[in-house]
């Protein structure tokens, strides 16, 4: 689902500095937001909220299934399914939302998430499930072919990593709330005297119907911003994909080794502690708010060491950790690590995001960040249910050790590669 991958905005905007809808403004007047439109911020705002819904979904997918009897192969297929959809439809959407625009694509597939959620809660039947979750990869397909283009359209070049950290840091704490719901379903179901099941059904149907909001919200919100006409049919396929290739497949090396094991913590938790959703959700949650708390000091770590020295930086140091979970035998400690692991790998995915969108022309971004996303997903997808599997059989191990060894080549590589390339605008 989409959960990227992450604190409560005031409601005053120009206490933010917030820009009208295209407006510009120097981000050295002191506040951060200054040179962010405010149509983007909202859009940000409106999908984070979405990213609850998918948070909680990501928990009850990954954790609360295996404890019902659905199998860690299905799961990891299901996790898979959704990304190979996602990695086959998304550069498709990435050239219809350079060539026709972003807004009326992203308002389209936001329609996407209510019949996802429906079919989850009318259905534990797995191939019901698997359908949903390649609808769940449609709309993510949606999301990476639009969102990053339009935030870094609507953005000067000096305010996009601002942007994107906002971005990232929003989306996942809607995330990190929605996995951490599940903590307080064992007194809700007591107070209302419903079963746990019951209880992940209703919220399932409550947030179909919250999902229905989305697409008029970013209709309103999104109505004002002009899109310049993009180039034509073939200017996509233009100066600059050599680096596009580059960069995309060298991070499909990291997301060959993630797919192991980090979208099947919460299995891997049950299945090695017996720990339930109501525990791993939280601990989602944490790592997720984590996340934030570590991006938005991206800006400035990038600004001292560069943007590539400090992707290497917070990848590379995250690596020990991951690594040692392996070899942990208790809930707690292992929980911890994970948390610490994961702020510091994802320190570096807003600072990813605004380099990508820097080093393509603005013709390409649409299909940049489709292109990256699918190279990234599909082996990714893959090696989730290759992990799925390795977790059924009873090893808690390996998945740690291939995913480590594919992080070292991965982050190696970027350095090597990227250290002297500019961005161009």
């Amino acid at each position: 689902m989409l959960i990227r991958s992450p604190f409560d905005i005031p409601s005053n905007h120009h206490e933010w500095g917030l820009q009208e809808v295209g407006a510009r403004g120097p981000s050295s007047r002191g506040n951060l937001l200054a040179g962010v439109p405010r149509s983007i911020v909202l859009m940000v705002i409106v999908l984070s909220i979405n990213n609850f819904a998918f948070g909680y979904l990501m928990v009850y997918i990954s954790a609360y299934l295996p404890e019902i009897g659905v199998p860690a192969t299905t799961v990891g297929l299901m996790l898979g399914m959704e990304g190979l959809t996602m990695a086959v439809m998304a550069i498709p959407f990435g050239i219809i939302s350079d060539r026709k625009g972003r807004k009326r694509l992203l308002i389209t597939g936001s329609l996407g998430p209510f019949p996802m959620f429906l079919a989850f809660a009318l259905t534990t039947d797995a191939a019901v499930m698997i359908a949903a979750s390649a609808l769940g990869g449609l709309f993510e397909g949606v999301y990476l072919a639009t969102v990053n283009a339009l935030i870094a359209d609507q953005t000067a070049p000096e305010d996009r990593n601002v942007a994107f950290t906002l971005s990232f840091i929003l989306g996942g704490a809607g995330s990190a709330l929605g996995m951490a719901f599940p903590f307080f379903l064992p007194e809700l179901g007591i107070l209302l005297g419903i079963e746990k099941a019951a209880l992940h059904a209703g919220l399932l149907y409550i947030f179909a119907l919250i999902s229905l909001a989305t697409p008029p919200a970013l209709w309103s919100i999104l109505s004002g911003v002009k899109e310049s006409v993009r180039g034509s049919p073939g200017a996509w396929r233009g100066k600059g994909l050599g680096i596009l290739f580059k960069f995309s497949g060298i991070n499909s090396i990291i997301g060959l080794g993630a797919g192991f094991i980090i979208p099947l913590i919460p299995t891997w938790l049950y299945l090695k502690f017996a720990v339930p959703d109501s525990f791993s959700g939280p601990i989602l949650a944490i790592a997720n708010a984590t996340i934030g708390l570590g991006a938005a000091f991206s800006p400035k770590l990038a600004s001292k060491l560069g943007s590539v020295k400090a992707i290497v930086f917070t990848q590379g140091l995250s690596l020990a950790f991951m690594v040692a979970l392996a070899f942990i035998g208790d809930f707690f400690t292992a929980a911890f690590l994970y948390v610490i692991r994961t702020g510091l790998m994802n320190m570096a995915s807003p600072l990813m995001d605004a380099f990508l969108m820097g080093i393509v022309h603005p013709e390409q971004r649409g299909f940049a960040s489709s292109l990256n996303s699918v190279i990234w997903r599909i082996p990714n997808s893959i090696t989730t249910i290759i992990g799925g599997a390795i977790l059924a059989s009873g090893n808690f191990e390996l998945p740690f050790l291939v995913a480590g060894g594919f992080y070292v080549v991965g982050i190696s590589l970027f350095y090597l590669v990227f250290k002297d390339v500019k961005q161009v605008g």
